[in-house]
């Protein structure tokens, strides 16, 4: 079975309550299609009715008409909405007239149905830009208890099982944060492990904090970083299995952890990788993918309360079907938390 094939199967154990703000998306109705027909997730779509049941016409789609369609310009919870609003962002200067105005943007309407309890997890990104997607999860959705900072993980599926967990590996920051500090390099280590847990279907992920250096074999105040943020990383969550200063051989080969940190349970053993900053992160991954021939599946924002993620524009329909059971998998982990 594929990685995304034991997604799929994972999430429809329990349906989660996705919302698709761009509902008229082309790439995004069509893999909503594929997810309503074989019973994935319980998808809203945000948009004018006739116009979604128009695009699905003219793309051939036969399910669509299984989801939630809601207009949030005719909705009869728009104004609970807008109250929900005011008083979540009155403080930041926020009018209740204002409230009313951003109801009607999908991206805010899905934020605030995830709030108001009314779903599990939205997806967007496919037409906008990832500030847009991001700014209303942070407002309304806010951070998980114990996490300031956004940041987003990828699943790397290799050609080398002998590498990670059967040859899967999950790695961050890759997306959000350019240069973390030690609390924030902390956090998405534990957040990134929590993606591990939730998407990847690892039970005891085994992270290493990446860096030049090994156990000490480097001196540089960018290793001192690493090292504070791997003893905050296990103050957060003291069950994690964690280790560091690890560089890239010692954490993925055995031989090589043996020989670098003897004694460490992580080395030569890791299946999360936590990148120093975003340059190396962004940098690693595209090298693993267009060098070393690795599926790339993400990134998967981490550390909002419930999950919000962000397609790329230039995202494929199967790109937007993953991304939703992904979705789902975190709700599903969120629920369980």
């Amino acid at each position: 079975m594929s990685f995304v094939s034991e997604l799929v199967a994972r999430a429809k154990k329990k349906p989660q309550r996705i919302v698709l703000p761009e509902g008229t998306e082309e790439r995004t109705l069509t893999a909503a299609d594929r997810i309503l027909a074989e019973g994935v997730a319980d998808l809203t779509l945000l948009g004018k009715k006739d116009e979604i049941m128009a695009v699905a016409e003219k793309l051939g789609l036969k399910h669509i008409e299984k989801a939630t369609i809601i207009d949030p310009a005719e909705s009869l919870q728009k104004e609970e909405y807008a109250q929900l609003l005011y008083e979540l962002r009155k403080k930041k200067g926020l009018t209740l007239e204002q409230a009313r105005e951003k109801v009607l943007d999908p991206l805010y309407y899905g934020c605030l149905m995830i709030k108001n309890g009314d779903a599990d997890g939205q997806l967007a990104g496919a037409r906008n830009t990832t500030g847009n997607v991001l700014r209303p999860a942070l407002q309304i959705i806010k951070t998980a208890p114990g996490i300031t900072c956004v940041s987003g993980a990828l699943v790397l599926l290799t050609k080398y099982p002998e590498y990670g967990r059967n040859g899967i590996i999950v790695v961050g920051d890759v997306a959000v944060t350019p240069v973390p500090d030690a609390d924030q390099l902390a956090q998405i280590a534990v957040c990134t492990a929590r993606t591990a847990r939730a998407v990847a279907g690892f039970e005891d992920p085994k992270v290493a904090m990446l860096s030049f250096s090994t156990k000490g074999s480097a001196q540089h105040e960018v290793v001192d970083k690493v090292v504070a943020a791997l003893s905050k990383a296990r103050t957060i969550d003291p069950t994690l299995e964690i280790d560091g200063e690890l560089q890239a051989d010692a954490a993925l080969v055995p031989s090589v952890g043996s020989s670098k940190a003897p004694g460490s349970k992580i080395a030569g053993h890791a299946d999360t990788l936590i990148f120093p900053n975003l340059e190396v992160g962004n940098i690693g991954y595209k090298l693993v993918q267009r060098l070393g021939g690795a599926e790339a599946i993400g990134p998967i924002l981490q550390g909002i309360a419930r999950p919000v993620n962000d397609l790329s524009r230039g995202c494929s329909v199967d790109d937007v079907y993953a991304m939703i059971a992904i979705t789902a998998n975190q709700a599903i982990a969120a629920k369980e938390a």
